[in-house]
């Protein structure tokens, strides 16, 4: 696949790890985050100012297994948010969403006398692919609550709120308001030259300016181009997986890809490892292809296994 050199880019991709932590992760820039919050919050959450809360969590036991949020935040109220890029398919990413909103509800426990009342938990996943149980869903907007057998909101300060960015497919011309407009920023923000004239809004110039990569320093630029990189090969391993799938089957054509790109990146993989990818069932060589690109040697891959044998 063709992908234009990136000095060709005026503006950031904000579904990479640095395009997405540099327009809502800095202190600078929040009220950027702020605005993207708010548009999706029911109104009686509606943020006015937050402080940033550290993105590593290490749960309340040595053996608690620690939760790395791409953004952690709490508003002046004393509401949670936990925001999550997944720029890939993870089969338990709703499980690993409830796991993640566990961490900002047990950090509210207080010594002594305590009569539990928590602050609000929000999780919001920003996603480039579609459930599959969504596929045939023209929703790209899921609000998740607790509710009871009929229908009534059980405990209403515990939501999960989902973007389906793929399912969002409307033009410039077509922006009704100010949710559509940020869905069209985050999925065409590098492919725009110039801002257009209905993006044209105070939060939006912020935005563009932010995401100029010509203001870069060299480092940052460095760190765009691996993290850009790091997206673009995310991407080439799931296309490639679907084709390998779909000429030996799915199960054989995932591992023997990922075989291939171990090598490349670790290099000759030992017997005791190969044995245990013969072992992976499907869903398993799904997240070992979603945690590739985070491994650095083998001691890590080591430790992606041992970590799959835990869970059982």
């Amino acid at each position: 696949m063709f992908y234009p050199r990136l000095s060709g880019d005026r503006y950031i991709n904000p579904l990479t790890d640095f395009g997405f932590k540099r327009l809502f992760g800095t202190e600078p820039n929040k009220n950027i985050l702020i605005d993207f919050l708010n548009v999706i919050l029911p109104p009686q959450h509606r943020v006015k100012d937050l402080t940033y809360r550290s993105t590593e969590n290490l749960g309340n036991t040595p053996i608690d297994r620690k939760a790395i949020f791409d953004l952690y935040c709490q508003s002046e109220k004393g509401e949670k948010f936990i925001v999550e890029m997944q720029k890939a398919k993870h089969n338990y990413f709703k499980d690993r969403s409830i796991y993640y909103a566990s961490f900002p509800i047990q950090d509210q426990a207080q010594k002594g006398d305590w009569n539990y009342k928590l602050a609000p938990v929000y999780t919001i996943g920003i996603l480039d692919f579609v459930f599959d149980e969504d596929k045939n869903d023209d929703n790209f907007l899921h609000i998740v609550e607790l509710k009871d057998q009929d229908c009534h909101v059980f405990y209403e300060k515990l939501k999960f709120i989902y973007l389906e960015l793929p399912k969002f497919n409307k033009t410039i011309d077509q922006l009704d308001n100010h949710f559509d407009k940020w869905l069209f920023l985050l999925k065409h923000l590098p492919d725009l030259e110039e801002p257009p004239l209905p993006l044209q809004e105070n939060v939006f110039i912020q935005l563009f300016e932010v995401a100029q990569i010509a203001s870069f320093s060299q480092v940052e630029r460095e760190a765009y181009e691996s993290s850009l990189k790091y997206y673009r090969d995310m991407k080439g391993v799931i296309e490639t997986a679907r084709e390998e799938g779909r000429e030996e089957g799915r199960e054989e054509g995932m591992r023997s890809l990922l075989c291939k790109q171990l090598f490349r990146k670790l290099g000759t993989l030992p017997d005791e490892i190969r044995i245990l990818l013969n072992q992976l069932t499907l869903e398993q060589l799904d997240e070992l292809s979603e945690a590739l690109f985070d491994l650095e040697n083998l001691q890590d891959l080591d430790n992606w296994f041992r970590g799959m044998s835990d869970r059982g």
